[in-house]
């Protein structure tokens, strides 16, 4: 398993990972660095004169592909086999993952691929719309200009390059309101519609099938990442357009809801939770396997504290890394949780199946009944998703957009 770590392209380290729990169950674990920020995702024209044919701009995301490359040169050494390869990644992290999963770039360097709330790109085109070469070229020329420099020239970037790591992270750590349509960070692209390593929109290419076509694992918290710069319920639900009555009638039905939970609720279902359900359903469209899961555990020194399992939270579960998080508050139901999720990952990526080992069995998805794998307070159970209706709207919503 070659695992991807999140942070919104722009923070995060393999060491935060360690995948030591999931080694002791039969699976080689490989994770690496890769560049981020200004450093990863950027694509002044200079860069364009220093090597007018090569790829540019998504340098983070040739650094994921250059690890894959190593992992089939090499993991045989490491008692890995080439041939089974599955990538894995939370967040930006799972992003990643749907970048490589239908980048051409990357064909053939993978098997099965996880997806753990995936984001920067979602699975949903019109989240986060992927800014094209055009636009990520001015967006790194307005940010050079703002340390004054200024031309397209070696000159340029040479002044560019003299910028110290530091200056060039600065300013970048509070990035989750610019994910949600606030203030842009200057300098920052992500991911950028290139032409040669990210050719189209991922829910286009997957939709058209023009993907790596290999069994997906994905899913997302019940109350995952969320935020919005609206100041009013109306703005809020403006999102909805002419579905705001049905959206008001779901998600604040006595008009008592407050704007904060309301940010909560309707903006992870956008931005992770349907998005995951729309991937699940276009993988399992093209004929392949897909396995699409809920994770809704609290661990029970949090429940009470929190509004459900928030972004992130499901990954140490995974990692079977239960009782080294959260040391002696770890109960025996926390502990059983992180083997059960774990057990299921370790599956999936020595075959391709999450089934065995005495779990509860977990169906593929089939898009006629959208069934989730719900990893809740109260087990582990495969049936009727409970955000089935909100999920069911936002689907609405994004059809009439395309119309």
């Amino acid at each position: 398993m070659v695992w991807i770590y999140g942070g919104g392209l722009v923070s995060g380290g393999a060491s935060l990972y360690p995948g030591d729990s999931l080694a002791r169950q039969g699976i080689v674990v490989v994770s690496f660095n890769y560049r981020l920020g200004r450093l990863g995702f950027f694509a002044h024209p200079a860069l364009a004169h220093e090597q007018p044919d090569a790829p540019r701009g998504n340098y983070g995301y040739m650094d994921q592909i250059a690890a894959l490359q190593w992992v089939k040169r090499n993991i045989a050494m490491f008692g890995g086999d080439p041939d089974k390869v599955t990538i894995a990644g939370e967040s930006a992290g799972g992003g990643s993952v749907l970048i490589l999963l239908t980048s051409p770039m990357a064909s053939g360097l993978f098997q099965r691929a996880v997806l753990q709330s995936p984001g920067l790109p979602t699975p949903r085109a019109g989240v986060i719309p992927l800014r094209d070469l055009v636009a990520a070229e001015a967006i790194a020329v307005d940010y050079a200009r703002m340390l004054g420099v200024k031309g397209d020239g070696e000159a340029a970037l040479a002044k560019l390059r003299a910028l110290s790591a530091a200056k060039l992270n600065q300013g970048t750590e509070n990035y989750i309101p610019a994910v949600f349509g606030g203030p842009q960070i200057p300098g920052l692209a992500n991911s950028i519609l290139d032409g040669r390593l990210i050719v189209e929109a991922p829910e286009a290419a997957v939709r058209n099938g023009r993907w790596a076509m290999v069994p997906v694992l994905v899913g997302a918290n019940d109350a995952d990442l969320a935020g919005s710069p609206a100041q009013t319920k109306n703005a809020l639900f403006a999102l909805f357009g002419p579905l705001a009555p049905q959206a008001r009638a779901l998600y604040d039905p006595k008009g008592e809801a407050s704007l904060e939970d309301l940010i909560q609720t309707i903006m992870a279902d956008r931005s992770m939770v349907e998005p995951s359900r729309n991937l699940a359903e276009l993988v399992t469209k093209a004929g392949q396997p897909a396995y699409f899961y809920r994770f809704s555990y609290v661990p029970e020194v949090q429940r009470g504290k929190v509004p459900g399992a928030t972004h992130a939270a499901e990954i140490l579960f995974a990692f079977d890394g239960v009782s080294v998080a959260l040391k002696d508050k770890a109960t025996k139901a926390d502990v059983a949780m992180g083997q059960t999720m774990s057990g299921y990952w370790v599956a999936f990526v020595k075959t391709g199946d999450p089934n065995g080992g005495g779990r509860p069995e977990w169906p593929r998805y089939d898009p006629s009944g959208r069934d989730v794998l719900n990893f809740a307070n109260t087990g582990v159970t495969f049936g009727a998703d409970p955000l089935k209706a909100r999920l069911d709207l936002w689907r609405a919503v994004w059809e009439q957009q395309c119309r």
